[in-house]
């Protein structure tokens, strides 16, 4: 599975579906009140979709890396106690199961690993394919640099701890980020609402002033212009609160 190409479940996509249809025709409705603008809008629900589907995929990459941490951990305790780099990960999946549930994407990902090394598979191809599929940069440098060592000879067990130890830090400084962008972020989810509010507040309280927008060219060219720059003052938002580490 390739995280960043995120699926919807059944439920999922009857919902995204009802509510991004509701959105698109309040949107269309509110610039133009024109039912077929509305209708012919309909295929921007394509586009909301595919918006979901990277929102989705963000948060289950960043529920991924938190777990992974939280495997390397449980892989350093295993070798801690003796186990052998194979039987740690292993182990490890057991833990992940216990900690996060059999369903977890994590869980699900070391019964993968665990089902290919019965298969002898080698470790370190597994983890370069799960790094890869992942979209996540920890799992892809972590699974790089085990690569190495593995084939150099190199102290794994360091190395794990090592790179446990990163991947910490860089989720304490996103944790930081995170905090102080919320504020923000708060602030474009209000910004986002705002000017329907005013477009339908105008249109209730004076409907002579609003008219002139509705019904005529020059309207529809001005309450176009408006929209798209709406849709860029959204776009951009959206990346200025999405901080990468």
């Amino acid at each position: 599975m390739n995280y960043r190409e995120y699926r919807f479940t059944k439920a999922e996509l009857i919902q995204n579906l009802a509510v991004g249809e509701l959105i698109i025709a309040f949107a269309l409705w509110t610039f133009y009140r024109n039912i077929v603008v509305v209708i012919l809008g309909s295929p921007l629900l394509i586009l909301y979709l595919k918006y979901r589907k990277k929102v989705c995929a963000a948060k289950v990459i960043e529920q991924l890396s938190v777990e992974f941490r939280e495997a390397l951990n449980a892989v350093q305790s295993a070798l801690n106690a003796g186990y052998s780099v194979e039987n740690a990960f292993i182990e490890a999946g057991r833990d992940m199961e216990s900690m996060y549930g059999r369903d977890s994407v994590i869980a699900k990902e070391f019964r993968i690993l665990v089902h290919r090394l019965r298969a002898n598979e080698r470790l370190e191809y597994i983890l370069m394919d799960f790094g890869i599929r992942s979209g996540v940069e920890d799992i892809k440098d972590f699974a790089e640099i085990f690569a190495v060592a593995k084939r150099s000879g190199g102290n794994l067990t360091g190395i794990i701890n090592r790179t446990a130890g990163i991947i910490s830090e860089r989720m304490e400084v996103k944790r930081e980020i995170a905090v102080m962008v919320s504020a923000k972020r708060y602030e474009s989810r209000i910004m986002d609402i705002v000017p329907f509010g005013m477009i339908v507040y105008i249109t209730q309280t004076s409907p002579e002033i609003s008219g002139i927008l509705y019904n005529n060219i020059g309207g529809v060219i001005m309450m176009t212009f408006c929209l798209a720059a709406y849709l860029a003052a959204f776009v951009m938002a959206e990346k200025i609160v999405t901080v990468r580490v």
